[in-house]
């Protein structure tokens, strides 16, 4: 991976729907090879898929909760079986494996405090192998991936 890519990959960073077009006047390159590279890039997982970030018409901005978590056991299979309940959640986002004191962290939306308690009290403590769970309530996001 050169400069190029690397302008290329912040440019789609901020923009994913940019048009190749686009894309190649902004990092002053010619239509063809830079959607060769984007291609490249996409084929070797740098690029690892685009998406909308979609709000349902009407809904407030949801309230962002990172949700740190230990688990009690971190043999493979019930490090697999809490991993396999999480993602089943809709309201966990994201779910990362991290390192320090924490074993995930988990950013998880939902419409407001009442939701989350309700989320943690009915959804999150049934997921099996949770040791203690600490949650961060996001008050305002400074910045944001695109």
């Amino acid at each position: 991976m050169d400069e190029l890519d690397r302008r290329i990959l912040d440019v789609l960073r901020r923009n994913g729907r940019i048009s190749n077009r686009d894309l190649a006047a902004t990092v002053n390159l010619s239509p063809s090879p830079c959607l060769r590279r984007v291609r490249r890039l996409e084929k070797s997982g740098v690029i690892r898929g685009y998406r909308a970030d979609i709000r349902e018409p009407g809904s407030s901005q949801p309230l962002c909760v990172f949700v740190g978590v230990r688990v009690r056991h971190h043999a493979g299979e019930h490090v697999r079986r809490f991993v396999s309940e999480v993602i089943k959640l809709s309201e966990v986002v994201e779910c990362h494996h991290v390192t320090g004191d924490l074993d995930y962290l988990l950013r998880v939306e939902v419409p407001d405090l009442a939701a989350y308690e309700e989320f943690h009290a009915n959804k999150l403590a049934d997921v099996p192998g949770i040791g203690t769970v600490t949650s961060y309530v996001a008050m305002t996001t400074v910045v944001t991936e695109g």
